[in-house]
């Protein structure tokens, strides 16, 4: 059983990085820009060695709990730890301490408070800013679905780009589910062209990088120009 799983996920990966290729050559981009996160939440410590072993170690957790857990299974291994889901107020000292990069920013006070703990650890942690594109209730992040919005996150977005311990690499966020991922494409074509309004109104920021795209809708969101996948179901299977 064990070794089924393990060639599972190695037909899925082999089959997710030649779409990551595919997709960026059709858009005219470098696939080697794209970074893929292996989204493990649910999944068993074996699944996350299972993907470092087939040269995956980015990997992506939502919940801080089952995420320490597996760091301390699996410390021996090299691993990037990217926090991606939505951050529970009063966890953002473990999170400073124990993530690579924080995907899951989405307000003036967690940002204040990683900067802060980011500073006790002597690091600068990077992160991204995440936006609701799409005005879902149930979606985290800065309202950002509608262009007469946007002037008025300039002040939080000025004040969150200034603190020191925080490396602001660029925008998150999640289309709606949807079974046909080209409803996807609005949402994205919204977070790029928030991207370019917000480098160009804060002279100071560095927003290089988009991180959107997931099993379901990853090749359309390269096509719009997403620099970091977070990808589940399509590498360990559906949770």
């Amino acid at each position: 059983m064990e070794n089924e799983q393990k060639e599972s996920i190695r037909r899925n990966i082999e089959s997710v990085l030649e779409k990551i290729h595919n997709s960026a050559k059709t858009a005219g981009r470098d696939p080697d820009r794209i970074a893929l996160i292996a989204v493990t939440k649910l999944k068993s410590a074996l699944i996350v060695k299972n993907l470092t072993e087939f040269g995956i170690v980015r990997i992506g957790e939502s919940y801080l709990k089952e995420a320490l857990f597996k760091m301390n299974l699996l410390n021996e291994l090299e691993i990037e730890w990217h926090m991606i889901g939505t951050i529970q107020q009063g966890k953002e000292k473990e999170i400073a301490a124990n993530f690579a990069e924080v995907h899951s920013v989405d307000s003036k006070k967690t940002a204040i408070n990683l900067n802060k703990y980011a500073s006790l650890n002597e690091r600068k942690l990077p992160v991204f800013l995440e936006f609701n594109v799409s005005g879902e209730k149930s979606k985290h992040g800065w309202g950002a679905w509608a262009d007469d919005q946007w002037n008025g996150l300039l002040p939080e977005m000025n004040e969150i780009l200034d603190l020191s311990n925080l490396d602001v690499k660029g925008l998150m966020t999640m289309a709606p589910y949807s079974n046909d991922p080209q409803n996807a494409r609005p949402y994205f074509q919204r977070l790029r062209k928030l991207q370019a309004y917000l480098t160009r109104e804060i002279s100071t920021s560095n927003l290089t990088d988009l991180s959107m795209g997931m099993s379901g809708d990853f090749e359309v969101a390269i096509e719009e120009g997403a620099t970091v996948l977070r990808i589940g179901s399509a590498l360990v299977g559906p949770r």
